[in-house]
């Protein structure tokens, strides 16, 4: 419901449906039949925080419980927010249009370093306390959960709580003690210390940083009895895992405007730079029948004629064909079109060609992430050439023309002969094409090379290693460029002072705080979009404060230095990280977890991968 002093400067703004709220699936509920409202708060656009399926999850999950009542805020584009402070207008949810200091909880997801700023922005939007200190009996609990939980020091004088690792149980637990804790009229003080007994719960405020003369970390030491290791928490059966039955449908259009089956969670592969990889392990999968039925419920409730199976590498799924299959049954009688977004070169068969594109056929898309082999092995891709060259070939005769490739630089051990392999690679891919006797006819090919620049990320095996400087970026991105000899092939690739900056705040340490409350005053925000982004102030700030931002960025660690993430456990052991990294160093890749088990530490949960017969 939007509130009635806002609906007045809303043909002001661009794309007014972002905050009208009123969608088809949206939850309503009476403020005087609920005991605990939580604000679901996503630091970015409507468009993209109504496509991420985490708070799609958590909102019907929070919903089905009769006392919780959880709505939505989004981040309002620069033009609402001008009209929000000329005109002192509160961020309001969209449920119930009520200010977002209203609520119990207020909750952020954490995708993404360069939206922290916009956490920030936020709660003073809010009218909610920006520091944690600042807010005070048992009213706006400011709680984050999601990926960049790992290292959340960089902003833990903000958020009074994150929960590590899946959040469908533990976060209805801390809401419940929240709950025992207004009964009993208990401080916020007490209902924190209570919280933080609870597994995969970290109360910053509970822990004590020291730090050594040259910056680096000496100590983290919990008080009141908070644990030394916070472990993350894992649901374990899929099948009975909560999965909501319905979305709720935007009025406009969001960047993955579909519906989304999660088809199962981890990955197998063991990628060096890949923090996905080793946060969300061990894998377990859904069965057939339950994606199906689910997949089926979502389509008919939503309407969606589009689905994609979510995962972190979906050609893994060990039963893909027998679920395709199952799925086709209906979606092609009922034109609804199959997505696999994460589809791996050497997973790629005939079998999968054929059941993504019998209803709707569109471009594909790959991640060799490297252009040599070596290299290839030294981040363990574990992707060859020849199954790139077959897997296109395959694609080609099936009628496709379009192929995106992913790629980073900047990755350990890179030289520039690695960085014009990439160019050479998209080539031979164009190559393929032509040789191909049954490609499209009258069809030219298009293949797309994206180049991201490589971040180190805590929970990898890369996790010690430095980031190239900016300006060895920009020369690598240029010799890529150089490199390309064919109009075919188009060249992206990002900003990579975007990429230093996440890597400033990927391995921060509470330091940090005062940087990015600095930025906030100054009005910084929206960090993760080129319209905005500016790395002269960011700099600015880092120089206000004393901080040398290359100290996180650009310099290499040692094996023996205490990280500030030591303290949380994702399940990872630090000496197989250790080892894996050294592996890259000798370009010697390792087994998938389905090959040989190398004892990540995943094991203990006592289930999934790790307990499979090989």
């Amino acid at each position: 419901m939007i509130p009635k002093e806002v609906e007045k400067y809303l043909l002001k703004v661009q794309k007014p449906g972002r905050y009208t709220g009123g969608e088809m699936g949206a939850v309503i509920k009476k403020k005087e039949d609920v005991e605990v409202r939580f604000a679901f708060c996503f630091p970015d656009t409507y468009e993209i925080g109504m496509s991420h399926l985490g708070i799609k999850i958590l909102y019907s999950l929070f919903n089905e419980v009769p006392y919780i009542w959880c709505e939505r805020v989004f981040a309002p584009w620069i033009d609402m927010e001008e009209v929000m402070r000329e005109h002192d207008l509160p961020l309001y949810a969209l449920e119930s249009g009520d200010p977002l200091c209203d609520f119990d909880f207020i909750g952020f997801t954490l995708q993404y370093e360069l939206s922290y700023s916009n956490i920030l922005n936020m709660l003073a939007l809010g009218n909610v306390p920006i520091l944690s200190k600042d807010r005070k009996g048992l009213k706006n609990i400011v709680v984050a959960g999601g990926p960049n939980c790992c290292n959340p020091e960089p902003i833990t004088d903000f958020i009074d709580i994150f929960f590590l690792g899946d959040g469908e149980e533990v976060d209805l637990e801390v809401m419940e003690l929240y709950r025992v804790c207004r009964k009993e009229n208990t401080t916020r003080e007490e209902f924190l210390r209570r919280a933080s007994q609870i597994k995969g719960v970290y109360v910053p405020s509970l822990y004590e940083v020291d730090y050594n003369d040259d910056g680096t970390l000496r100590s983290i030491t919990p008080r009141d009895g908070a644990p030394a290791k916070i472990e993350k928490r894992v649901m374990m059966d899929m099948d009975k895992c909560y999965y909501p039955s319905r979305f709720v449908v935007p009025n406009i259009e969001i960047v993955h405007d579909r519906a989304v089956e999660e088809i199962f969670r981890g990955c197998i592969r063991g990628c060096r730079f890949c923090q996905a990889g080793f946060l969300y392990r061990p894998v377990r999968e859904k069965s057939v029948d339950c994606i199906n039925e689910q997949t089926h419920t979502l389509c008919r409730n939503t309407g969606y004629d589009e689905v994609s199976l979510s995962s972190l590498s979906s050609s893994d799924y060990t039963q893909i064909v027998p679920l395709l299959t199952k799925l086709t049954e209906w979606s092609k009688k009922e034109n609804v079109s199959l997505s696999l977004p994460s589809l791996r070169v050497d997973g790629f068969t005939d079998d999968i060609l054929d059941k993504i594109k019998s209803v709707r056929k569109s471009g594909l898309t790959f991640a060799p992430e490297a252009g040599s082999q070596r290299l290839r092995d030294a981040i363990n891709k574990n992707v060859f050439e020849g199954e790139l060259m077959h897997t296109c070939s395959v694609a080609f005769e099936g009628g496709y023309t379009t192929v995106k490739l992913y790629f980073m630089i900047g990755l350990p051990t890179e030289t520039y002969d690695d960085v014009a392999a990439i160019a050479e690679l998209g080539q031979k891919v164009v190559n393929a094409y032509y040789a191909c006797e049954n490609r499209a006819k009258g069809q030219s090919v298009r293949v797309t090379i994206s180049a991201s620049s490589f971040v180190p990320k805590p929970f990898t095996p890369f996790q010690w290693e430095p980031q190239d400087t900016m300006e060895e970026l920009r020369k690598k991105q240029q010799h890529l460029k150089s490199s390309i000899t064919t109009r075919k092939i188009t060249y992206n690739y990002h900003d990579s002072d975007t990429s230093f900056l996440e890597a400033v705040f990927a391995r921060g340490d509470r330091k940090l705080n005062a940087v990015m409350l600095k930025a906030f005053e100054k009005g910084i925000r929206f960090d993760g979009w080129s319209d905005c982004f500016s790395l002269q102030k960011w700099l600015e700030v880092f120089e206000e404060c004393g901080i040398d931002p290359a100290f996180y960025a650009n310099r290499k660690r040692s094996f023996e230095e205490l990280l500030p993430w030591d303290h949380l456990d994702y399940g990872i052991k630090k000496s197989f990280l250790q080892s894996e990294c050294e592996k890259a160093y000798r370009s010697e890749s390792s087994p998938n977890c389905r090959e040989k088990c190398l004892g990540c530490g995943a094991a203990k949960y006592g289930g999934g991968v790790c307990y499979e017969k090989r």
